[in-house]
């Protein structure tokens, strides 16, 4: 898999490439990762990928040439067409089932707006979708990218260091995750449930399966009825 990303600020996805499960996966070849700095397709000796809004208003608009000449690179690079995702507050939101949906693309390309966002004749003309992280807003698209990579990084084989890892996480089968529990046996007068420390497997299983149904009906009832909130 090959993540495209256009970013003015490619440093940040440092924190995604240096540290944790995706620095592993990135070094073991399971996934690729090349930035795209849209002022490298500026013509002006400042580098302008900005400007003011027609209809006045607040703000900067990411405009179209630069944006729509980097994308053109990114497509001649590589042979394979890329599916162009923009991270943006307007954009359906992402879920897991989303996340393994997208996983269906050997390349994916993330733009990440900044200012008011992009001319909105770019998303019309070579966008495939727009996807937001949540009914909030950021400063730019880059940590909403980088959630996106990392969910999508967690589900390529071998990535993850025990296969039912990322089949086991929380909404992998609708549901939220139990509780989970390590040693020691007892703390501040806390104790392990007795079912996890008896070695049947069948009743954990089953012990496991009701906590998260019970967990889900508690906290996310939205998601047994089929609603996103």
């Amino acid at each position: 898999m090959r993540f495209d990303v256009i970013t003015l600020f490619p440093d940040m996805f440092s924190a995604l490439t240096e540290s944790g499960v995706s620095r592993r996966a990135l070094q073991s070849g399971l996934y690729q990762i090349k930035t795209w700095n849209p002022r490298t397709f500026t013509t002006d000796r400042h580098k302008t990928v900005d400007d003011r809004p027609y209809g006045g208003g607040p703000g900067m608009v990411m405009m179209y040439q630069p944006l729509k000449d980097t994308l053109d690179a990114i497509a001649a690079d590589g042979g394979v067409k890329p599916h162009v995702v923009y991270l943006s507050p307007q954009g359906q939101p992402l879920t897991q089932a989303k996340v393994e949906q997208l996983m269906g693309h050997e390349r994916v390309t993330l733009l990440c707006g900044r200012y008011e966002g992009v001319d909105e004749r770019l998303i019309e003309s070579s966008v495939d979708e727009e996807i937001s992280i949540g009914d909030f807003v950021v400063s730019g698209g880059e940590l909403p990218a980088m959630m996106l990579m990392d969910a999508m990084v967690r589900l390529i084989p071998g990535a993850l260091g025990h296969n039912q890892s990322a089949e086991q996480d929380s909404f992998s089968d609708g549901l939220l995750d139990c509780p989970h529990y390590t040693r020691p046996e007892e703390v501040d007068g806390m104790k392990v449930p007795a079912v996890l420390l008896e070695g049947n497997h069948a009743k954990i299983d089953a012990w496991r399966q009701a906590q998260k149904q019970a967990r889900t009906e508690q906290r996310r009832p939205d998601i047994l009825s089929g609603k996103t909130e």
